[in-house]
């Protein structure tokens, strides 16, 4: 059985094909009262969808989705809510050539070894167009955040040797500026013309997205086995391409001493805090009102443009092809579904230890 729903207390459930009718989602969970602004969820779904800028595939869908039930007169209901987002270019003929091949570092394999039947039609399920129901449903738990206080922006941090060292904290504010949403222009830059490289290559390559999450209150997150950031680990890890996750110090906690990784607690005018954020806001699998961030590191797209050795259905040697529309590189229309994930996780360990009507 496919797990195909996420959350416990904000359940989001996703449907469809990458080349197929349409996606879309249900919530089950969101209490009622809550004011849902259209407009702010098909400006997150623009930010995630194909053919917007040179660096991206050029397969386009408009993204317009369609709300049927669990709003009324745009406020939530508490009962399920459903979208449902077409896909309008859909080109599942272009994908015939690769019925009897499984296509290297692709789900082609494992989906047929466990179901003995996948979609080859651009993967179907395993695709990323997956994930713009995902960023819908993020949009919704971003309302409920807002209410008290979190915001969650997500950035690009790295592209292949090309990594953001410093930033002005302000331009945060401004990574929609730029096509690969990078808080320094002169390292965007960079990014883009190793993207653009890459591109003329045939090649893809990978990167990293830096999560920050600001007024997280302290106590989200629950001992032993559902710890805040085991479920951030969890919810980034089922990202398409997505490889690793560390939050906080992350792996250069291993060559310091605890003198110097220990985040010490003070006192700021009746707010505990602490004097550095090495635990990345999270303590215990518990939030402590510290910022919370961490990184996602995402691989280089597996379709490339050209030849690879590979084998049929069969086991026979061939090859496949590098044929169809595809990204470069994932991680500029990807920051919306880190944020997505994100959302995600954090409302439904807010919902679990309150019962909330807005």
């Amino acid at each position: 059985m496919a797990a195909n729903t996420f959350g416990e207390i904000f359940r989001v459930t996703t449907f469809g094909e990458s080349h197929g009718p349409g996606i879309g989602l249900i919530i089950d969970g969101c209490p009622s009262g809550v004011k849902v602004d259209e407009i702010f969820i098909q400006s997150e779904l623009e930010r995630r969808k194909p053919g917007q800028s040179k660096i991206v595939t050029q397969r386009q869908e408009d993204e317009q989705f369609i709300i049927q039930s669990g709003i009324f007169e745009g406020t939530t209901t508490g009962t399920p809510i459903s979208i449902f987002i077409p896909n309008n270019d859909q080109k599942p003929k272009d994908y015939s050539h690769l019925e009897n091949i499984f296509r290297p570092s692709h789900a082609d394999f494992t989906y047929d070894s466990k179901y003995g039947i996948r979609d080859y039609a651009g993967g179907g399920r395993s695709s990323a167009r997956e994930t713009a129901a995902r960023v819908a449903a993020g949009a919704i738990a971003k309302m409920i955040l807002r209410e008290i206080g979190v915001r969650i922006i997500a950035f690009v941090s790295q592209v292949g040797h090309v990594k953001l060292e410093h930033y002005n904290p302000d331009n945060i504010n401004h990574i929609e500026e730029n096509i690969v949403r990078c808080p320094d222009p002169e390292t965007a830059n960079k990014m883009i013309d190793l993207i653009m490289q890459v591109k003329k290559e045939g090649d893809t390559i990978g990167g990293q997205i830096t999560c920050i999450i600001s007024g997280c209150p302290p106590g989200l997150g629950s001992p032993v086995f559902d710890k805040l950031h085991a479920d951030l680990a969890k919810a980034m890890l089922g990202i398409n391409a997505v490889k690793g996750f560390e939050y906080g110090s992350g792996f250069n906690c291993v060559s310091m001493r605890g003198s110097e990784h220990n985040d010490i607690f003070e006192n700021d005018h009746g707010t505990i805090i602490t004097q550095t954020n090495y635990s990345g806001g999270i303590q215990g699998g518990i939030s402590n009102g510290m910022p919370i961030n961490f990184n996602v590191a995402f691989k280089p797209v597996a379709t490339i443009m050209s030849s690879q050795k590979t084998v049929d259905t069969e086991g026979n040697p061939t090859i496949a092809e590098g044929k169809g529309r595809h990204d470069p590189c994932v991680v500029p229309r990807a920051v919306p579904i880190v944020e997505a994930m994100a959302a995600l996780v954090l409302v439904d360990h807010y919902l679990r230890q309150r019962t909330v009507r807005f």
